[in-house]
């Protein structure tokens, strides 16, 4: 049986875009970028707000509280505003001059190792959906010196369809100059030691300068060589791919300029470099768009309460930590004399469902039902999240919808004991097709009316059995256990199963160990014979 599909109208999503400068101002190289990626998002349905940092006072911030930001750059932005937005809002950080570092240059200290004394604004970085930069040189400085796992290189500036065409008419069939230095009157572009390098060497060079940008590139073209002696760490330089697509080639010190950290872009000149621009330019604007589009999946989670109340805080911060953050948290309570003493006034969640009868595994079930989010996610009460755990199942569904899960079991045969399994506890590479999953679910909330559609074979037992049986059965919806790879426990449903989940608590203890096992393999018989479809076993054999 198919999903229906449904057509919804074109919605316009509002995105801030703070900046000290913009390119009707300035146009420097952090503003011609920012004057693309505002173009671009534009042209793709978003209404562009743009806002000067000085201008953003707390005031002005909490008006746009709900709205998706990017910060370009940021000086003139308060420690005030810095703390507003990282603690209440959706953002990027789109770094173009090392606002990380005190000296605003990493490039001062050996082998770019910063003095702990000199990094500055991290909770600002850190707490930041992403951390975009322009070279692999800045993604390897910003995770050395504070320790991000946010950061993602585009490897490239961003250009105009209009600018790549201009440089495309403007490569040279040949040269008719020699040696050039650029002629700027911003010292960190390294002009005057440049000139003194060639007077100490009695070498011919000229200044290149030009009132427009396309009489400058005009003039750079002439050039067999352009010397270049950058006094900063470029984040990336927009001249120098400039000229190399304008077939110069680069006197420089290389390990000062984000470019040249770009391995395949180094070889490259001309017309081949050109292309590789241009698909990088495309493929960061995407990126930026599929960030803002992810942070518009607005999600309820609600967690379940029954013995362990101690790990309810701690399993709250987590949440609240996600590089997707939940639009509410709900926490639900089923009655027992281990959690009657907790004071859940004092959790910063939501809403609390503080119950009179243990209503069981089916009970959050219920509660979901309220739910007005997209998407519904639970977690059992021994599960701590990695902080890109929801960023992690919203890709997945991006790729193939179904319900995700943190715990995924293949069963082997018509029982549920044997099974394969997959997520936190086996570290599975990539995505897995499997039968159900436990521990963690993410799904959309529309389809919790599966579950109703048929009493489960028993309401003590097999709620994650039942909603995969259901929801594939009724309304053609698979499970899926997302990437949980070694070495990135961000991307991880639960960090701490093997130290929460194996108490005498767990509804599988060793006390009702016989029991537990014996009801999961009545409940998978009963799926199977009234029409759930395993992998590996046919329905009707």
């Amino acid at each position: 049986m198919g999903r229906r599909s449904s057509v919804s109208k074109l919605s316009v999503m509002q995105v801030v875009f703070v900046a000290d400068f913009f390119s009707d101002q300035i146009l420097g190289g952090a503003e011609s970028n920012d004057s693309v990626l505002i173009s671009y998002l534009e042209s793709n349905n978003f209404n562009v707000v743009k806002k000067h940092s000085a201008h953003c006072t707390l005031q002005a911030l909490q008006a746009y509280k709900d709205e998706f930001f990017i910060i370009s750059n940021f000086v003139g932005l308060s420690e005030a505003s810095k703390k507003y937005i990282s603690e209440n809002c959706n953002y990027i950080i789109y770094e173009h001059d090392h606002k990380y570092v005190a000296t605003r240059d990493p490039s001062k200290f050996k082998n770019f190792d910063i003095p702990s004394e000199q990094v500055v604004n991290y909770h600002f970085y850190n707490k930041a959906k992403k951390v975009i930069v322009l070279s692999q040189i800045c993604k390897d400085v910003l995770e050395k010196n504070l320790n991000l796992n946010n950061v993602i290189s585009i490897g490239t500036s961003l250009w105009s369809k209009d600018k790549f065409s201009f440089l495309r008419s403007s490569i040279p069939a040949e040269k008719s100059k020699k040696l050039g230095i650029i002629n700027s009157a911003n010292a960190i572009k390294g002009t005057q030691q440049a000139v003194n390098y060639c007077t100490q060497n009695n070498i011919d060079y000229e200044l290149i300068q030009a009132a427009k940008p396309e009489d400058f590139l005009l003039e750079i073209a002439k050039y067999e060589q352009i010397l270049f002696m950058p006094q900063v760490l470029e984040t990336f330089c927009r001249v120098v791919a400039e000229a190399k697509v304008l077939n110069c080639k680069i006197l420089t010190t290389p390990k000062l300029i984000g470019f040249f950290s770009e391995e395949k872009l180094v070889e490259l000149n001309g017309e081949h470099l050109l292309e590789q621009l241009v698909e990088r330019t495309d493929d960061a604007c995407r990126l930026f768009k599929n960030i803002i589009d992810q942070s518009k999946e607005k999600i309820t989670v609600i967690l379940n309460c029954y013995r362990r109340p101690e790990y309810l805080a701690e399993q709250i911060q987590a949440i609240k930590n996600q590089s997707v953050r939940p639009t509410e948290i709900w926490v639900w309570v089923n009655n027992h004399k281990d959690n009657e003493s907790y004071d859940f006034d004092a959790l910063d969640v939501d809403r609390v469902f503080n119950n009179s009868y243990n209503w069981k595994y089916y009970g959050r079930f219920a509660a979901a039902m309220l739910a007005k989010t997209k998407y519904v996610a639970f977690f059992d009460d021994d599960t701590i999240p990695g902080n890109k755990w929801f960023e992690n199942c919203i890709s997945c569904m991006q790729e193939e919808e179904g319900i995700m899960g943190g715990a995924g079991v293949v069963l082997k045969n018509k029982k549920y004991q044997g099974h394969d399994r997959f997520g936190w506890s086996s570290k599975n590479v990539n995505k897995v097709k499997v039968d159900l999953v436990g521990h963690a679910w993410f799904f959309k909330k529309d389809w919790l009316k599966y579950v109703w559609m048929e009493d489960p074979l028993t309401w003590d037992n097999g709620e994650d059995i039942h909603f995969a049986y259901t929801a594939q059965k009724h309304g053609n919806i698979p499970s899926f256990c997302p990437p949980h790879p070694p070495g990135h426990p961000e991307l991880h449903s639960s960090l701490k199963g093997y130290k929460y989940g194996v108490d005498d608590k767990a509804s599988s203890a060793v006390r009702n160990h016989n029991v537990f096992y014996q009801e999961r393999d009545e409940i998978v018989a009963h799926s199977i014979k009234n029409g759930w479809d395993i992998i590996n076993v046919e329905r009707n054999k």
